[in-house]
């Protein structure tokens, strides 16, 4: 697939006037982003041109002392100067003393850190191919991503460089533990020492693969998403849009989200730094200590996900929030109700949704103005240049407004490919261009976009399909709804949100137990607050009397926490192989 540009992807037939621009084309069936790219975030139409290049020109001076990244523990500053040597030092060390070569794969494998956009930076500006792991990941998938992803070089943190033995992957170490002063050079003393003007970087152009991500695999394994550096540019030019458009450029933010995931790569190591804004650097997440930086720091802006926004919302505690703008939230399901008492908590701080996913570059919608109306406006609309299909799952029809199906993106941060695996590829990018998400979805008629159900998660019981419908801070439409309740025969189950509106209930999972009466049951997974004495048949009538009876909740357990993504997504092959394999009692 050759990657398009954020301005190829407008249609000739967009008038200028934007008063007379309508978001779908019935012709074509095609919906279209109400946006536009101004021209100075337009990136340089160069097709040789590289991701690091990019970014590197748009930094302050290389001379500015402006903080870049603080650590919010230590204090610890990386200011834009700091920056600048850093990327050019390691990345010239890793072409010249360790013979890295274009498109030669290194893995990432770090917590977030003050040092974690350089290496990011330095990898990409040494022309070789990024591919950042996630700390959970244990020795064995560690060692599958390596093998996947052909990676001839690593980078690990002291604390989980035991991980990668295994893999037998050459590791840098990313600092010197305290006990080993005499090993080899650790990637901190590489931004130190070496001479950034020893070498040019070799040439990497657009069409030339940047990183190899792998998705969250929450139900089926990982797969290595492969993004150009043409992908990353555009990556970077939405951000810079989407800050200004939304008066976010002067925020100051926090970062507890993975930058190993899309994500956090996209905001924190490759899009804020092009802002000359400062971050504020968690290495994991903790809301307490979450909350307490951002008034620490003066942080205005957090970027989250959907169980942070409840969490804030939820907790009992009280911190100095006066100061905050702005939360963003995506990647995940967020309720509607979650978003109404998020709202009306901190009424003073933007609540702002998006969609994405890693196969989109983590790009897609965006909420340009907050909505303040009581069902909010789903995910935001489409970004400048993103174009969608909404796609009828029995019938293959296109649908208008307010019609739902599975949704379709074509856009310039959409992967090329996933890794080695052309079968994949040629199922998920239809005609090597419109990516199929998986999401059932609708449009309003203002372009905005609801998310409905992901697809494939569904629970058969009795012969009913008890479909997990968390409506993402949306009411979808009564005609939207009788649509889908035709197509589906049953639309149960807004249990996840339903359940999120209890007081005491502060995460929730629901997954398919195995039944030999019904087939599939519902069985709910429920973090409750401390001070909680709830009991599962509490949940258990508080959920049937709001819900149809092939909708109720048949089991429950309590945990201490859901399974998640970085990105909030719940894993549910593992609360499904647990909920069939464990022995629980009926209720």
């Amino acid at each position: 697939m050759a990657t398009a540009t954020l301005v190829e992807h407008y249609s000739k037939d967009q008038v200028e006037d934007d008063d007379h621009w309508s978001c779908f084309c019935p012709k074509s069936g095609i919906f279209r982003s109400p946006h536009r790219l101004a021209s100075r975030h337009h990136p340089p139409s160069d097709p040789d041109l590289d991701a690091a290049s990019f970014i590197l020109s748009l930094l302050p001076s290389a001379h500015s002392p402006r903080p870049a990244f603080l650590d919010s523990v230590t204090g610890r500053c990386v200011t834009f100067s700091d920056l600048h040597r850093s990327v050019l030092s390691l990345a010239s060390t890793l072409r010249l003393a360790l013979d890295l070569r274009p498109g030669d794969v290194v893995l990432l494998l770090s917590p977030n850190s003050v040092i974690y956009p350089a290496i990011v930076l330095a990898v990409l500006a040494s022309g070789a191919v990024l591919s950042p792991a996630s700390p959970l990941c244990t020795p064995s998938e560690i060692a599958r991503q390596a093998r996947d992803s052909g990676a001839v070089l690593a980078i690990a943190t002291p604390e989980e460089a035991h991980k990668l033995v295994s893999a037998g992957v050459p590791t840098l170490l990313t600092h010197r533990s305290p006990e080993d002063r005499d090993g080899p050079p650790s990637v901190e003393e590489m931004m130190e020492c070496s001479d950034p003007l020893a070498a040019p970087p070799p040439a990497r152009g657009k069409s030339d693969v940047a990183a190899v991500l792998y998705s969250s695999g929450t139900t089926g394994a990982p797969k290595g998403v492969v993004l150009t550096h043409g992908n990353l540019i555009a990556m970077v030019s939405l951000l810079r849009w989407s800050a200004e458009v939304s008066g976010a450029e002067d925020d100051v933010y926090l970062a507890f989200i993975p930058m190993y995931h899309v994500y956090g790569l996209a905001f924190f190591a490759l899009g804020l730094p092009s802002l000359g804004a400062t971050t504020v650097v968690m290495s994991r997440f903790d809301l307490e200590a979450a909350m307490e930086a951002v008034a620490r720091h003066g942080v205005t802006n957090i970027p989250a996900v959907p169980p942070v926004v409840v969490a804030m919302a939820k907790s009992s505690k009280r911190w100095d929030l006066s100061g905050l703008r702005r939360v963003g939230t995506g990647a995940a399901a967020l309720g509607a109700e979650a978003a109404r008492r998020f709202r009306r908590r901190y009424p003073w701080a933007e609540l702002r949704e998006g969609y994405g996913l890693t196969e989109s570059g983590g790009a897609a919608t965006f909420a340009v103005v907050a909505s303040r109306r009581a069902e909010g406006r789903g995910v935001g609309q489409l970004l400048p240049g993103f174009e969608a299909r909404v796609v009828a799952p029995a019938t293959g029809k296109e649908e208008g407004p307010g019609g739902v199906g599975e949704l379709w993106l074509r856009g310039p941060t959409v992967m090329r490919e996933y890794l080695g695996d052309e079968a994949a590829t040629a199922a998920e990018l239809v005609g090597g261009e419109w990516l199929r998400t998986g999401d059932l979805v609708y449009f309003d008629e203002e372009g905005f976009l609801f998310i409905v159900d992901r697809i494939k998660e569904h629970i058969k019981h009795n012969g009913y399909q008890v479909w997990r419908a968390n409506l993402m801070g949306s009411i979808v439409r009564e005609t939207a709804v009788a649509d889908l309740r035709n197509q589906l025969q049953v639309t149960p189950s807004e249990l996840e949100a339903l359940l999120l509106t209890h007081p005491h209930i502060l995460d929730a999972a629901v997954v398919p137990l195995e039944d030999e009466e019904a087939g599939q049951v519902p069985m709910a997974y429920l973090v409750r607050s401390t001070e909680s004495q709830l009991t599962s048949e509490e949940v258990i009538q508080f959920v049937a009397s709001q819900v149809a009876p092939h909708k109720k909740i048949r089991r429950v357990a309590f945990i201490s926490s859901i399974p998640r993504s970085p990105a909030g997504k719940i894993l549910r092959k593992e609360l499904i192989a647990n909920a069939n394999q464990a022995v629980l009692p009926k209720l």
